[in-house]
Formats: C-alpha cells, sequence, structure tokens
C-alpha cells in the first residue's frame, strides 16, 4: 500500500514538472512553439527590406506586389480577403514565354486568369476582413496570412526557404538567409523563387523545354512525410 501510495506520489510530482517546463517554455517563446511561423514573418521583412523598390501598393487586388528584378512576375498578396476580387495570394506573370511555348490559355483550369498580355494564378484563403492593429503594411499582411491561414506557410527544408503556397502546387518562397543555406552550409544564390506546376500549363499545350526565362526542372519536396522530386518551372533571383 505504502509502494502504491509513493508510486501515485512521484507520478503527481513528475506530471507537475512537466506543466511547470511547459508554461516556462511558452513563456520563453511568447507562448508561440510555432517557429517556423515566426520566423518567415522576419525573413520576409529582411527580402522586403533588401528590395524595397520592387515592393508596391496593388490597387486591382486590394493589396501588396513584389516584382521580380527582371519584371516578367509578380507575388501578390491581399490586404483584406472580404474586397479580393479573385484570389488572395497569387502570382501574376508575362504570358508570352508560354504563348511561344505553344500555350492554348483556353484550356487552362479555372486557377488560372489570362488577361493582356498576363497571366494569374493563385488561390482564395478566405472571404473574411482582416483586423490591424495599426497600418495595413506590406509586412502586417503578410502576417496575417501566418496568424489566420498558417496552412499555407511552407518550408521548404533543401533550399532552406519558407514560402506560400498558392494552391495547386504553386508557390512563391524565399531564402532564410540572404548568405547562406543553413542546410548545406552553401552560399545561397535563390533568395527569392517564384515557382509554378508545370502539369496544367503542359496539359494546354507548353512544350516545357521552350519556356524562356524559366527553369524547368525537378526539386525535392515533402510530400507525406517522404522527399519526392517533382519537376516545376521556377524562377530564381539572387538579391545579393
Amino acid at each position: 500500500m505504502k509502494k502504491s501510495i509513493k508510486a501515485i506520489v512521484a507520478i503527481g510530482i513528475a506530471v507537475v514538472a512537466v506543466a511547470v517546463l511547459l508554461i516556462v517554455i511558452l513563456n520563453n517563446v511568447g507562448g508561440n512553439l510555432d517557429v517556423v511561423g515566426k520566423e518567415s514573418v522576419t525573413s520576409f521583412n529582411t527580402i522586403l527590406e533588401t528590395i524595397p523598390d520592387q515592393v508596391k501598393a496593388d490597387e486591382m487586388n486590394g493589396g501588396w506586389s513584389l516584382t521580380a528584378p527582371d519584371g516578367t512576375v509578380r507575388f501578390i498578396w491581399s490586404e483584406n480577403y472580404s474586397k479580393s476580387p479573385l484570389h488572395d495570394v497569387m502570382l501574376e506573370l508575362d504570358a508570352k514565354p508560354f504563348v511561344d511555348a505553344g500555350l492554348d490559355a483556353a484550356k487552362l483550369p479555372d486557377s488560372y486568369a489570362a488577361y493582356e498580355g498576363m497571366l494569374m494564378v493563385g488561390t482564395k484563403l478566405g472571404s473574411d476582413a482582416l483586423t490591424y492593429n495599426g497600418d495595413a503594411t506590406p509586412l502586417a499582411a503578410y502576417e496575417q496570412i501566418v496568424n489566420n491561414y498558417r496552412s499555407s506557410i511552407n518550408y521548404h527544408t533543401t533550399l532552406d526557404h519558407y514560402g506560400v503556397k498558392l494552391g495547386d502546387g504553386n508557390m512563391f518562397e524565399w531564402a532564410k538567409n540572404l548568405s547562406t543555406n543553413s542546410v548545406t552550409e552553401e552560399n545561397q544564390d535563390k533568395d527569392i523563387v517564384f515557382v509554378l506546376n508545370p502539369e496544367p500549363l503542359i496539359a494546354a499545350g507548353v512544350d516545357p523545354e521552350k519556356v524562356e526565362g524559366w527553369v524547368y526542372a525537378q526539386v525535392a519536396v515533402e510530400e507525406n512525410g517522404q522527399t519526392v522530386e517533382v519537376y516545376k518551372f521556377l524562377k530564381p533571383f539572387n538579391l545579393k
């Protein structure tokens, strides 16, 4: 009987110790164990500060845009999902390289829009009006994605990138560190990457080997806990 009481007391002490440890951890990280979400905000801010001239208000889509250094593609993210006309996060890109490679825009899925020599692809995250504590800045609008739609934020281990999922395998990614890939310890030469799923474009007539300005290559991605190689259209840029 005494042994049973001692065992119960020991278990009780252990439970209390674990609870105290968890409280300490939560206090130390501000109550937030989402390291990927938190660090993605910091690194995204670094990108915004590195190319400030490429970040503009986007009146048509009611948010912000980050334009590639060559001007051929933009990542756009909304600041108010109740007012977004089509998508909340998206890529807008020059259609010409794909048209020249055989694209029939009429055969693209509904996730795509074609207009005035441009293509747009993205996804709707929600329909709620967003509330800001301060101004709806580009960074604050990104933080709304992290806070309200965390599953849309990704960490790509191989490239040491954070990213926003744009639906159907499309992505916008940026480096965790602009100098070094912390996974491989090699120089980070892909500071931002625009990523397209090639399958809908190929189904609409595109010859992937003939798309100028985009790299058609296999990329290691994590699916269901396993790393697999999949083909993507990539447009990477080194910002430093």
